[in-house]
């Protein structure tokens, strides 16, 4: 009975066999959901010196083994700080990004982010966030003081400058900003650089 069964129906079953086949296999081969997670990224192209607004950034899923270190998923960690770097649409906007501790990300201990106002404004636009400069003192008058010429930092990076459009609120306000170039700087390098100014004339050079 159950052999004449098989044979009036031996297309269908083994049809239906193959079937099944065919979905362990498929169902095998399905690789499992990928967790994500969500990561803010620039909603547009960024220039280096933008106070971040909500409408800068835009919340965007990525798998959970490629979101960087340093990235963030609220909006109110980001909002209103300052890129220090340019930035890509659909960039992750991560700590390094920002004006912030997050700029000092793998600098020696002890290193410190020191604000510079150079005594020649233009300079400033000759630098970018990363290049190295040295960093001089010049003083006296050539006259009654003789002029004498310190290097106060040797090959120290550019985390941030002000913007060159005048515009820029910086970190301090719409003046105080401007000309102002960050640097990250040693211990010794950053005592001797916070009275520079009151010392004398301040120059970039650049190097590397």
């Amino acid at each position: 009975m159950l052999r004449r069964i098989v044979r009036r129906h031996y297309r269908f079953l083994a049809a239906a066999c193959f079937c099944a086949a065919a979905g362990v296999g498929v169902h095998a081969l399905t690789p499992d959901p990928v967790h994500t997670v969500p990561v803010l990224t620039a909603a547009a192209d960024l220039p280096a010196g933008t106070l971040l607004g909500d409408a800068d950034l835009q919340v965007v899923d990525v798998p959970a083994f490629a979101v960087p270190p340093g990235a963030s998923a609220a909006a109110t960690d980001l909002s209103g700080q300052r890129l220090a770097t340019a930035l890509r649409r659909g960039s992750p906007v991560l700590d390094t990004s920002v004006i912030g501790p997050g700029l000092l990300a793998g600098a020696p201990p002890g290193t410190a982010a020191v604000p510079v106002r150079p005594a020649d404004k233009s300079t400033v636009q000759l630098v970018a966030p990363g290049q190295l400069v040295d960093i001089v003192l010049s003083t006296g008058n050539g006259y009654e003081d003789p002029e004498e010429t310190t290097v106060l930092a040797d090959g120290v990076p550019v985390l941030w400058k002000a913007d060159s459009s005048g515009t820029d609120a910086g970190l301090l306000g719409p003046q105080e900003s401007d000309g102002l170039v960050v640097v990250a700087a040693s211990p010794s390098e950053a005592a001797a650089l916070a009275s520079a100014s009151s010392r004398g004339k301040v120059f970039l050079v650049l190097v590397g």
